[in-house]
């Protein structure tokens, strides 16, 4: 009866500490167009364990599929604000911010209101 309990113990232990491989996220990132998507993808898909990333101009979500065995969501939002972008829970350095092209920046009400109107 004593080995039944262990054993149970056991698995029940593991079972709950493992993570998964396939992971599905969606976050908000902020940006206004084509060349924000390539860098906000290209930023998440860099991050290791990241198998998926797409980002939707309009609504600004990024959809994600990684391994929480290798990365977490802290570790990717960090990788997309190193290049520029802000998420709900972090924001970019503002040297990192103005060093995107001038199209990008997204902080601009004129920028942001010239992409809504093409």
């Amino acid at each position: 009866m004593k080995n039944i309990v262990l054993l149970s113990l056991l698995f029940l232990g593991t079972a709950g500490d493992a993570q998964n491989k396939n992971a599905k996220a969606s976050i908000e990132v902020d940006g206004v167009c084509m060349m924000c998507k390539t860098r906000i993808e290209k930023a998440s898909i860099k991050t290791k364990g990241v198998k998926y990333a797409n980002w939707n101009v309009k609504s600004h979500e990024l959809k994600l599929i990684f391994d929480e065995q290798k990365t977490t969501l802290k570790e990717i939002k960090q990788n997309i604000i190193a290049v520029g972008h802000d998420t709900k829970e972090m924001k970019a350095k503002d040297e990192i911010y103005n060093s995107i092209d001038a199209c990008c920046k997204y902080r601009d009400e004129k920028v942001v209101k010239d992409h809504q109107d093409n």
